[in-house]
């Protein structure tokens, strides 16, 4: 592996994965951390400098990515986790889906995973890079919540780090990289699951997404009346698809009603909520020993999907994963 001289801004400059002046070993050496992407020079030379340093606070790491050249970036959809990216100085292009942010040391970026990712990072542009599991965010959004997510979790892309809040929690980051640099005491005790709980508790209340709302209402969003008897309908037989006729009788309205109270408060319908209360059952029966004598198919037709290309494409914009890879652990 090529050295390369550390830079006068480098943090975390004990904990390298690698340096090197390859953009080939650039590309595979970032691809093992986080996902398969591809990575040019704007210039066309192919010359750069890299530098990636990473400490990890459990599932959560914090990571130092300086190419040393302009380069774009195209990994397509991150699916299984998210990426808070913040450029030290510099900045960057990034567009996800349909949304494009300029990111500066004052605007970071968080893009949604299930949707696809091209960047621009330009010259002398190092990033502090926040890595979140997809399955560990979404996990303490529903402790927060007190219940089950009704779609993934999107933040919105650009992330304003001069609000008082975002201050605060640069500085939690801070004091891990400042620990680190200082030989890891805190990293290497029981603080450590502390210190990562309080950052991604803090980036879920700090930064909006789609449920910002609910959470500001104390984590304890109550749902009308009409809501909460039809999703209790569909938490008790989630096997069963129950007719908008049986779903309205139930609820005791209109099936207009019952379809427009669903969109105005789930952001979705009916089917769409059902849908993902079934992909939440399989994907925990896949977890479970009591499936290692039952197939990937056979789970699947038990929770009503009946076109398995298209249950597979679900799941993984769901879960991030095939779900035979889940059900293989």
């Amino acid at each position: 592996m090529t050295e390369v001289t550390d830079s006068p801004g480098e943090v975390l400059r004990d904990h390298n994965l690698f340096r090197t002046t390859s953009l080939e070993e650039a590309r595979d050496q970032v691809a093992r951390v986080f996902c398969p992407h591809r990575l040019e020079t704007t210039s066309g030379s192919g010359t750069v400098n890299t530098v990636h340093n990473r400490i990890s606070l459990g599932t959560l790491s914090i990571n130092y990515l300086d190419y040393g050249a302009e380069v774009a970036i195209r990994p397509g959809a991150l699916n299984s986790f998210f990426l808070v990216q913040m450029p030290l100085s510099g900045g960057s292009e990034v567009t996800c889906g349909k949304a494009t942010v300029t990111s500066t040391p004052h605007l970071a970026s968080v893009p949604s995973p299930t949707d696809d990712l091209s960047m621009v990072w330009h010259d002398d542009s190092p990033h502090l890079l926040v890595y979140v599991s997809r399955t560990t965010a979404e996990a303490r959004l529903r402790e927060l919540l007190g219940h089950e997510l009704i779609a993934p979790l999107r933040f919105n892309l650009g992330m304003d780090l001069t609000t008082p809040e975002a201050i605060s929690w640069r500085r939690l980051l801070d004091l891990a990289v400042s620990d680190g640099e200082a030989g890891g005491l805190i990293l290497q005790t029981v603080v450590r699951d502390q210190l990562e709980d309080v950052i991604l508790t803090g980036l879920l209340m700090t930064h909006q997404h789609n449920y910002s709302e609910p959470l500001a209402r104390n984590y304890r969003p109550v749902a009308p009346r009409v809501i909460r008897d039809a999703v209790a309908l569909f938490d008790a037989n989630p096997e069963r698809t129950p007719t908008m006729t049986e779903l309205a009788r139930a609820a005791g309205v209109s099936i207009r009603s019952l379809q427009v109270g669903f969109q105005q408060y789930m952001g979705m319908s009916p089917t769409e909520y059902l849908r993902d209360v079934r992909l939440q059952r399989v994907h925990e029966e896949l977890l479970s020993t009591e499936s290692e004598n039952r197939s990937v198919a056979e789970i699947a037709y038990r929770w009503g999907f009946n076109h398995l290309g298209r249950f597979a494409q679900m799941y993984r914009k769901r879960f991030g994963e095939l779900p035979s890879r889940t059900h293989r652990r």
